[in-house]
């Protein structure tokens, strides 16, 4: 059973005190903050090994070598046994766009790209300008706003010969909810389509797998699960070394470094191995990729205990909309991201009012973490006062 409690001191951020009472980060969607084992590994890169890649001095062999390390942790992390397909870039939205540019190189008119209505704009603007330039068409697919899911029947009818890529979401940062992308992927591939993961949100509350999931590629950003900020990109070796990288001449043709063209931030990606050996450590024993395993069942258990104490609390406030899957019963189909909205409040005022410092009354960010774990039903209470 996960103990946050006994996690919580590993988390310089959470020792920090608003209006006197303990800081907690409700802002999941956006980030999270980061264990001591993260800072100690960039203050531990700065102070002993900084330096480029590729020279033949102490210090850039040990640079290389840490980064060869972090590459080997996401790989377990995102379940692949060829850590040359793990490509370190500035986020998951950078990555994204230089890979539509090479990915686009193969479209012409006539050809049609599949994105969703349900997914971050960071996995729908850099297909779509993509195929802008290459005077391919783009099919969106639409929802189901009942209950905030991809509309299956819209993606089969728009899925077909012509379409060469399709851009899927594994978890909605919005509203939480987990698409059905594996046998999504499998009727893309019917027909020679190539698919994207969008693992952003999906990867700090589910343990990912591309190679069960047979994607063509993935990407996700470590700021999301206790890391510093730097995006990760996965992708097929033999789709990786044919593509066109645009990369300048200096730059190696071989994985990765075809893909990762000037100076990364070396240091920052110390923290990534970093934040995923943090999360193999909530596991009790195995390889790396076992106790990631064992980790994520805990937390994904831990998560729909207190997910669905939220919604509870939530949909008991007069005036306040859930939006998503709110029944207990399809729990599976969600992580526990929620969004509302309230009929006499705009969502920027709940915002500000509930960021607010105060030493009396309730916000969010300085909820202590006892009350949100055993009870977020008194939540639900001062809510309903306060609105």
């Amino acid at each position: 059973m996960l103990n946050p409690q006994k996690l919580r001191p590993l988390f310089p951020a959470l020792s920090r005190e608003i209006a006197g009472q303990p800081a907690v980060y409700l802002d999941g969607p956006a980030g999270s903050q980061v264990p001591k084992q993260v800072i100690e590994a960039i203050t531990n890169y700065y102070t002993q090994h900084n330096a480029n890649h590729g020279g033949a001095f102490v210090t850039s062999r040990e640079s290389d070598a840490v980064v060869d390390e972090a590459r080997r942790a996401c790989a377990d992390l995102l379940g692949t046994n060829d850590s040359d397909c793990i490509v370190f870039g500035a986020n998951m939205t950078t990555l994204t766009f230089a890979l539509s540019r090479a990915i686009a190189t193969r479209w012409q008119p006539g050809d049609e790209v599949l994105v969703t209505r349900l997914d971050h704009d960071a996995n729908v603007s850099p297909w779509v300008r993509a195929a802008t330039d290459r005077g391919a068409t783009v099919q969106r697919v639409e929802i189901n706003p009942s209950d905030c899911t991809l509309n299956l029947a819209d993606f089969q009818r728009k899925l077909s010969k012509k379409t060469k890529f399709v851009a899927l979401g594994c978890a909605s940062n919005a509203v939480g909810t987990r698409n059905p992308f594996p046998e999504m992927i499998r009727a893309a591939h019917e027909v020679g389509a190539q698919v994207f993961l969008d693992a952003v949100h999906y990867a700090p509350h589910l343990l990912m797998d591309v190679t069960a999931w047979d994607c063509d590629f993935l990407c996700c950003s470590a700021y999301k699960f206790f890391g510093p900020h730097v995006g990760i990109l996965y992708g097929r070796r033999e789709l990786l070394t044919d593509l066109p990288a645009y990369k300048v001449r200096p730059c190696p043709e071989t994985l990765p470094d075809r893909w990762m063209t000037g100076t990364q931030n070396f240091a920052a990606i110390a923290g990534v191995g970093a934040a995923i050996e943090y999360l193999a450590s909530l596991g009790e024993s195995g390889t790396r990729r076992v106790r990631l395993q064992q980790a994520f069942a805990l937390i994904g258990n831990y998560e729909r205990e207190i997910g669905a104490k939220l919604l509870a609390g939530l949909q008991a406030i007069p005036g306040l909309k859930v939006y998503g899957i709110v029944a207990p019963e399809r729990s599976l189909e969600r992580v526990a991201t929620v969004s509302f909205t309230h009929d006499q409040y705009t969502p920027q005022e709940i915002a500000e009012f509930l960021g607010q410092p105060r030493s009396l009354g309730l916000s969010l960010i300085i909820l202590p973490v006892e009350e949100l774990t055993e009870d977020v039903g008194h939540l639900s209470k001062q809510l309903r006062e306060i609105m």
